[in-house]
């Protein structure tokens, strides 16, 4: 059953939850509806992440390779502020703000 478009112009129907409930594929299998790894969880540890970022590249790349030598699986880079409100950087509401 068709349920419309979507605002990108993608045909949305219903989910046909008896099949998920019958078959919910496996864990590492597209369509990924048991997690994207094979053991999810089970045979492995979550990523770890740390949210970090430095004045210069070369003391956030330094801070990365600290952090990954130490265990992190995973890295959380911490922009600036106009980059994480989707802002350009020449945009008016990004003046004092770009690369801070």
């Amino acid at each position: 059953m068709v349920l419309g478009m979507s605002p990108l112009g993608i045909s949305m129907s219903t989910i046909d939850a008896s099949d998920y409930a019958s078959n919910p594929g496996s864990s590492g299998d597209p369509p990924y509806r048991r997690g994207i790894h094979p053991g999810m969880y089970a045979d492995r540890l979550w990523t770890m992440r740390q949210y970090a970022g430095f004045s210069s590249p070369s003391e956030t790349n330094s801070r990365f390779r600290r952090l990954l030598e130490n265990g992190q699986t995973g890295l959380s880079v911490a922009f600036d502020l106009p980059t994480q409100l989707g802002l350009d950087s020449d945009d008016p509401l990004s003046s004092g703000e770009v690369g801070r």
